[in-house]
């Protein structure tokens, strides 16, 4: 299984629920086989920079490669990249 993480900073608190929007349009793409956008709860007492975390999970690399291909994809980096600043990514193959 891959696991993919993405977090993202706002430009702004007001652009968060957009950017969740955007985001959430990820969730209809049909190669994850697990899938979730979530606004961070900031609780941590070293790091709350990130106001956006995308947490998905697939069955192996071609199927995130395919993820990352669709067309619904592009739409939603289209809607949510004017309204970050920040946006890292980890893929990882997990047990």
């Amino acid at each position: 299984m891959f696991r993919h993480i993405v977090f993202f900073t706002a430009i702004g608190a007001h652009t968060i629920d957009a950017i969740c929007e955007g985001l959430a349009l990820l969730g209809t793409i049909p190669y994850s086989t697990h899938f979730e956008v979530s606004r961070n709860s900031k609780v941590d007492q070293i790091s709350n920079e990130v106001d956006v975390v995308v947490y998905a999970e697939f069955a192996d690399a071609a199927a995130l490669a395919a993820y990352k291909a669709h067309p619904t994809y592009a739409e939603a980096t289209r809607r949510v990249r004017p309204l970050r600043e920040l946006r890292l990514s980890a893929d990882f193959l997990a047990p």
